[in-house]
Order: C-alpha cells, then structure tokens, then sequence
C-alpha cells in the first residue's frame, strides 16, 4: 500500500511590527538650471518661469491626500531636495514650511535640510532661508577644480564654489559639501586637493561620492575617460584617511561627519525608518502593524501637477517577505559601524533567525563581524558592498 505525499504551499512569514519606526518627510523640487550629465534624478531643466505658486499648492494637496497614512506620527526630520530647491524663493518655501507645520506635528528642534547648487547661490536669498527655519544647507560643489567642473556640466565654477561656501557659513552653522572622485581623467593628487580644499571651509558634514555611470544619463550614452578602478580605489582610501587626520568620522559608505553632525535625515533612512516623499516622482516607505508599503509620485512635473488632485501617487507596492532582509540590508549595511542586531525585527517585523544562513555565509567570507547585540560590516564588506548585498537576494 503507498501513500501519497501531498505538498502543501509555503505560507509567506507574516509582518507583525511591535511599533513604527521613525518617519521623516522628504520634499522633491524637481527643476534645475541644467541636467548634468551623470544625473539620473528626477530633475527638468528649467524653461521660463517656474510655476511656484501651483507647484506649492501641489504639495499641499499631496500631503493632505496622504495624511491617513502617517496619521498622528510625528515628523523629525524635513529634506527638500531636487533638482535644486535652492532655485525657489524663499517666500514660497516659507509658504511650503508652514503649511507642513499646519498638517503634521513636526519636532521643534526637527533637522530641516535644503539642498543648494553654487551657482543658484544669492546672499539675500540665503538669509532668508535661515531665518524661516531651514537650519542644514546641502551644497553641491563636486569639485573644486574647473576642468572638472566643465567636464562634469556644472554651472558654477570653482570660484563661485567658494564663495558659495563663504556665504553658506555666515548663515548656517550646519553645512554639508558635497564631493565627487574618479571623475574624467582626474588624479589620485587631485582627487586629493579636491577633499583638502573641502576640509579648509571647516564644513560639518562631507559626503564624498563615487561618480558613477548610471542608464540613462548622457555619460551612459557617451561614456568620458575615468580613472582605472585601482586609481579609484586608491583615491577612495586617501579621502578617507584625510578625513579622518581632520576629525571626520566615516559613519556611511560616502558620509563622513564631525561628532554630533551625521545627518539626522539620511541616518533614517539607512537605519530602515520611515519617509513621506510628496512632490514630483517622489518615493515614500511607510509602515503599518501588519505590512510595509512603497510608492512613487507621478515623475513628469506637468503631470504631478495635472494628476494631484485626484492621485498622486503613480505606483504603489507592498514589500513581501522575501524582499524585506535585503532591502533592511541594503540600508544598514551602508553604515560603517553596522546595526543592533534587535533593529531587524524592529524595522521588518521578522526573527533575525530569518537571515541566519545569510549571516553565517557573510561572516565565513570576512564580509561582517557579529555579536549577539551588534552586525557590522567588516573594512573588506564596505569596500565590497554589492558582493555582500548579494548574499540576501533570494528568489521570488
């Protein structure tokens, strides 16, 4: 007599979130004077006047239809970034400002951060940003170099760099400079001088990217003559080493900080927190007890602007199971000194026993130390992030 074996499906771990992590509100203003080169954001060259005022009332609009989402969260940290925010007046952002504070209880001392181009940089207009309570300015100088510069399509040239940064320091006492290396045909000594002449403005914060050549981006399609990934590497380790001569403390693959500033926003996000983005083609990670969801704006200005009202989110996603190790992973991992082991279940609603094999693996290869309280990535991990990545990609 046989018996017959009946294979039942696998039921998908279930999400069970004890409590919602912290939420921050990310802005999009998605115009720039110029589309560089290397971009792959959501940004439009400028043509004309822009339509602040609509664009405003957008937001406002965007916010109020997501606001059962979040409802009676507290926000604890605000970003405008772009495009370049900076290119507003600082009456509409005033006006943006406040209405956030009429819909959402935002902390008091909430870090408000709003990222600036050099060359869209008045002295007036800066003060003003100040004073309505934007309290971290985000400058992107990429270099100081003005061969670099042209070749990178930056408006601003190294001269208007550092005056940007001068008057940047006059009205914030938290400011951000941010760097690119392995640029076109740069050297390991300039990739160098670049990060000095970064370290002599005293900033806060430092963020030095890898530039990368990303699809659909005018360097995908005409590919410049970049450094050979050894020259890359080296520049990589010569930044950091400068930084840290100077008190930096590297707390993020391309983040490094004086004590005390990290950046409040990005920690968030790379500690598998919560974020509303409102605006043009905008992404949002919002939890709830049972389910974590995703979702992105309309991209096209016009068609945010046009679809609002009625709905402005263009998709929207739960996050399986499945998928929720190496997107908590591909977050956590980025930061230097790694995780609390008790923030996976905190942020995913599932056992740290859920990655185990993973774990074992990762650490067996020298990618990740670990204890029972703490995962971190090992110096060999961070510099081989996306092998470490791999490790917690599983099939669908």
């Amino acid at each position: 007599m046989t018996t017959a074996t009946i294979s039942l499906p696998l039921r998908e771990p279930v999400i069970a979130l004890a409590a919602l992590p912290p939420l921050s509100l990310y802005v999009h203003i998605p115009w720039c004077v110029r589309k560089c080169p290397y971009c792959d954001f959501n940004s439009h060259e400028a043509r004309g006047e822009l339509p602040e005022q609509q664009y405003a009332q957008a937001l406002m609009a965007d916010l109020e239809r997501a606001l059962p989402s979040v409802w009676g969260r507290r926000v604890h940290t605000v970003f405008f970034g772009g495009g370049t925010p900076s290119l507003l007046s600082a009456k509409i952002l005033d006006e943006i400002l406040s209405g956030i504070r009429a819909r959402v209880p935002v902390d008091p001392d909430a870090e408000v951060t709003l990222e600036a181009n050099p060359g869209t940089f008045e002295v007036d207009k800066f003060a003003a940003f100040r004073r309505l309570g934007i309290n971290r300015l985000s400058i992107g100088v990429q270099s100081f170099n003005a061969r670099h510069l042209k070749a990178l399509g930056r408006i601003h040239d190294d001269q208007e760099a550092r005056r940007a940064i001068e008057i940047a320091r006059t009205h914030f006492d938290n400011v951000n400079l941010d760097l690119m290396y392995a640029l076109p045909e740069q050297s390991l000594l300039e990739a160098e001088a670049d990060i000095a002449a970064a370290i002599e403005f005293a900033p806060q914060h430092i963020s030095a990217y890898h530039l990368t050549i990303e699809p659909n981006t005018f360097f995908h399609r005409y590919p410049p003559p970049l450094p050979e990934e050894h020259l890359a590497a080296d520049m990589q380790e010569t930044i950091e080493s400068l930084l840290a001569e100077h008190g930096y403390v590297h707390y993020e693959t391309s983040a490094f900080a004086r004590p005390g500033y990290q950046s409040r926003h990005n920690t968030n996000y790379w500690q598998f927190g919560d974020y509303l983005g409102i605006g043009a083609g905008a992404h949002s990670k919002i939890s709830f007890a049972d389910r974590i969801v995703r979702q992105m704006r309309w991209k096209q200005p016009r068609e945010y602007l046009d679809r609002v009202a009625d709905q402005p989110v263009q998709q929207e996603n739960s996050v399986t199971s499945a998928e929720l190790p190496v997107e908590f992973m591909m977050n956590a991992l980025r930061l230097t000194h790694g995780f609390p082991a008790r923030l996976f279940e905190e942020r995913t609603g599932l056992p740290l026993l859920t990655v185990r094999r993973e774990l074992d693996e990762a650490e067996r290869r020298g990618l990740i130390t670990r204890t029972h309280t703490e995962v971190s990535p090992t110096l060999r991990g961070q510099r081989f992030l996306n092998d470490l990545l791999e490790l917690f990609l599983r099939e669908p």
